[in-house]
């Protein structure tokens, strides 16, 4: 089935009246907004509803998680993300998505989107108008006050009805009987789920009649003693909301010292977070690495943190995590802490950079990705208190971010911190880089023509003693003297450094021929990507296997030399890049290597060669998340199976891979080579087979589900089943 949806708590209990509401409302309205008080049980009955509503989307239902979210910036980046576009357009970010979401049917569930109210209602109205097939379920604390917004208000459950006391046993893991303690406590706590579940965790570790006894001497008391933290008057309770206040203060009341002061320092994390983690953000003072874990598997049995999911990582409930923020506010604590969070991330990041070449990448990758809400959090706090830090970590995961998919992100995190930041050298170098990547792949040749140019001048600025422009030592030219607007357009310097001692290009100067190359071959020169990379790498000492730059420079050449017809040549010299690739672990420049042997086996006229390397390239694009790249794997397959006479399959693969292209936002793209390719043999596949044919199999691939399309794909000779 197409879409997302998180697994179901198997502790949902009751709500079968709210349920058949919502179910009857997103029948009928596009826009149903789940209303409540914190804790009240509104993610549990929309993911519920979300999950017996699916089947009648044939475009899936996707789910966006809106806590992790301090600011609106990101908003529409990470609803794009939720729905699988990986939007490489340039333009207002908006476009994209509405663009992605015009023909669907599908629906989009939006949840806690009370501290984002005002840009959601807008989001929201904007992409209702844009798309009539889309229906929004939202959940928040108060309505979205869109036109046409059915909203449904969500109420404890009965408190002395079967529902609060089922929750509570389940919970408890006890079955009480409905008359006694159990059934007292649900009626103190108003059957709020939030609360029951704290009072349960509790019960675990005591008992119901301890439970009772302890919440009637909290709820019985004068309201201004019931709390043991002073209220702010910008964040103001409902009077409903008390009760919840109350026991999550209870539950406060019974944590041990330090693990109230863990649960506070926990609070900055806005998105999941492992044992390492939490211990490098929130140790200090008697909170030691020795007493932490103690203090959160304390929290975890008393349903404060969630336990930990297969990975290792745990999570807080967005209410008890504002508690928690408060707290630490209160303690004097949240700037202290926030920097050493930001600080932890930021030290993440520039490890995943430097491990990034060699054994451990896919490893690092994959855990840039599993903590990216953590380090766009971390990004916020540098940009507004060390801008140069900023730049330092957004410079460092940038790349990683790009292949991901994520190029709004990364080039907004990017051209904010260059903005900013004062840094020069080394860390502004890389970020221009990874800035210019990121234009090229959002297909920004101008912009990034101009960045290219500016990371050739800082990596010459960083690696010589002299100034830039002074034409020592070796280095990547700007393009704007006498060789700019010609084949080469990049005026490559190379020679000895004079007053610097230091003879050779090193690795900026090389990432920025590498990046002046990416910007050649992509607007079909590829005269120009092989002189800019050849001077250098002539120049720089070593070999491909020394650095991730140096890499990178080879694999440009290689491409070039596709490019400029030298097949042989390019072919030999990718099957050594590739050999020394499985050598290092390295997973990025391999699947790029396979791409481009998938190519020189077309040109080449052997399609059954050309098959195999596109099947290689789909399946690291595959554990590499990266969209775009799975787009152009299946078209250099589809084109080959066209080239072997397969034509079914052919039709059937690029079905599939016209699916993966609109998920990225964009047209169909590719090196020219390919295109004309591509074009060339489809055309002779479709007259074989039949116009109508083709299409119908081209058309049941575009609007079955991508991943299926992708498992067929991937099916060599003899596996077609």
């Amino acid at each position: 089935m197409r879409g997302h949806l998180p697994d179901e708590n198997p502790g949902f209990v009751g709500r079968r009246t709210e349920l058949e509401r919502v179910s009857a409302a997103l029948a009928e309205h596009r826009l149903v907004t789940v209303t409540g008080v914190g804790g009240v049980g509104k993610t549990r009955l929309a993911l519920r509803a979300a999950h017996r509503a699916a089947e009648r989307y044939p475009d899936g239902a996707w789910w966006t998680d809106l806590g992790q979210l301090d600011g609106e910036r990101l908003l529409v980046a990470l609803v794009a993300d939720s729905v699988d576009l990986a939007d490489h357009t340039p333009g207002m970010a908006a476009t994209g998505l509405c663009r992605r979401l015009a023909g669907d049917r599908l629906l989009l569930v939006l949840d806690s989107c009370e501290h984002l109210a005002e840009p959601c209602a807008r989001l929201v109205a904007e992409l209702l108008a844009a798309a009539p097939g889309l229906t929004v379920l939202a959940t928040s604390r108060r309505p979205l006050g869109v036109a046409g917004e059915e909203t449904i208000a969500l109420d404890p459950l009965p408190p002395a009805g079967p529902d609060a006391l089922a929750l509570l046993r389940r919970a408890a893991g006890e079955d009480f009987p409905a008359a006694g303690p159990a059934g007292e406590i649900c009626v103190r706590l108003e059957g709020i789920p939030l609360a029951l579940e704290l009072a349960a965790a509790q019960i675990r570790l005591q008992s119901a009649e301890a439970v009772r006894d302890q919440l009637g001497s909290r709820l019985d008391a004068a309201p201004g003693a019931r709390f043991d933290l002073l209220a702010h008057t910008e964040r103001v309770w409902p009077s409903r909301h008390q009760t919840l206040r109350a026991a999550i203060g209870w539950s406060h009341e019974l944590s041990t010292p330090l693990e109230r002061l863990l649960w506070a320092r926990l609070s900055v994390f806005r998105g999941p977070f492992d044992l390492a983690s939490a211990t490098a953000v929130c140790t200090g003072g008697p909170l030691d690495r020795a007493t932490l874990p103690e203090a959160l598997d304390g929290l975890v049995r008393a349903s404060v943190v969630r336990p930990p999911d297969a990975a290792g990582r745990h999570r807080m409930l967005d209410t008890i995590r504002e508690y928690g923020a408060t707290w630490l506010d209160r303690t004097g604590e949240a700037g202290t802490v926030a920097d050493r969070h930001a600080a932890h991330f930021r030290g993440l990041a520039g490890r995943a950079e430097t491990e990034w070449h060699g054994a451990r990448q896919l490893r690092w990758y994959r855990t840039v990705d599993a903590h990216h809400t953590d380090l766009r959090t971390a990004l916020d706090r540098l940009l507004r208190t060390d801008p140069d830090a900023a730049l330092d970590l957004v410079g460092s995961v940038a790349f990683a971010w790009s292949c991901r998919g994520r190029l709004r992100e990364a080039r907004d995190g990017l051209e904010q911190a260059l903005l900013l930041s004062e840094a020069r050298g080394r860390v502004r170098a890389r970020a221009l880089w990874a800035l210019g990547v990121t234009l090229v792949l959002q297909g920004e040749f101008g912009p990034a023509q101009d960045v290219s140019e500016r990371c050739a001048r800082e990596a010459r600025h960083a690696e010589y003693a002299e100034p830039a422009g002074a034409g020592a030592g070796a280095g990547v030219g700007t393009g704007t003297g006498a060789g700019a607007g010609t084949e080469t357009g990049a005026g490559i310097e190379t020679g000895a450094g004079t007053g610097s001692g230091r003879d050779r290009p090193g690795d900026l100067t090389l990432d920025a021929a590498a990046l002046a190359g990416l910007l050649a071959l992509t607007t079909g020169r590829p005269t120009a990507a092989h002189v800019v990379v050849g001077h250098v790498l002539d120049a720089a000492r070593g070999g491909p296997a020394d650095s991730a730059a140096r890499l990178r420079c080879h694999l440009v050449r290689v491409f070039a030399l596709t490019g400029l017809g030298r097949l042989a040549e390019a072919r030999e010299k990718a099957l050594r890049l590739r050999a020394l690739c499985e050598e290092l672990d390295e997973h990025w420049t391999r699947t790029a290597l396979e791409y481009q042997l998938a190519l020189t086996g077309l040109l080449e006229g052997d399609p059954v060669a050309a098959s195999g390397h596109a099947r290689a390239m789909l399946e690291g694009t595959r554990r590499l998340g990266a969209s775009l790249g799975v787009a152009l794997g299946l078209d250099v397959l589809a084109t080959a199976l066209a080239a072997a006479g397969e034509g079914e399959r052919a039709a059937d693969v690029s079905g599939t891979g016209e699916a993966y292209w609109r998920s990225t936002g964009q047209p169909r793209r590719g090196l020219p080579g390919l295109r004309a390719l591509h074009e060339k043999y489809t055309d002779t596949v479709r007259a074989s087979i039949g116009e109508p044919a083709y299409e119908e199999i081209f058309v049941r691939a575009l609007t079955g589900l991508p991943q299926d399309g992708l498992d067929r794909a991937l099916r060599g000779p003899g596996q077609h089943g």
